[in-house]
């Protein structure tokens, strides 16, 4: 569902958040979406990105604005401008603006979008059962709490 630029800051069942600079949201409780939120903590020198679990309040009412189920996570929504990014297209901006080499993978807009998502779906619907659920929602490091919403 396409939305208008910052939407989300008219819906009232949306709670205020900082939107500043990107935002990852992702499954706190995927295995796989906590590895990649410890890769972009790791390899994101300039701090650009925030971070916000599904599971919190924030993240649970942005799943449901954009239309999205807010149980089963089947995809990360990157917000950036205001806009939500999701599937391939998501992926793809994060890797970009992590810089040399992770914007190579940017070389995968080559392939149409539809062949993109297909395959991000893929994983998106396995990612449980082949990386592992956490038994609890992702926790930051005290370290990087302020990088985390919610």
């Amino acid at each position: 569902m396409a939305r208008d630029a910052f939407s989300y800051r008219d819906d009232p069942a949306v709670p205020s958040f900082p939107d500043d600079r990107p935002i990852l949201i992702f499954d706190g409780k995927c295995v796989l979406c906590s590895a990649f939120v410890q890769f972009i903590l790791r390899t994101d020198r300039n701090r650009r990105f925030r971070l916000l679990a599904a599971q919190t309040p924030v993240g649970a009412a942005l799943y449901r604005h954009f239309g999205l189920d807010a149980v089963n996570y089947e995809t990360n929504i990157l917000i950036e401008d205001g806009q939500a990014w999701l599937k391939s297209e998501g992926s793809i901006r994060i890797f970009e603006k992590l810089g040399f080499p992770w914007s190579l993978i940017s070389a995968g807009r080559l392939l149409p979008r539809a062949v993109r998502d297909c395959l991000y779906e893929i994983v998106a619907r396995n990612r449980l059962r082949w990386f592992g659920v956490r038994q609890s929602c992702y926790l930051p490091d005290p370290s990087e709490a302020d990088r985390f919403i919610g």
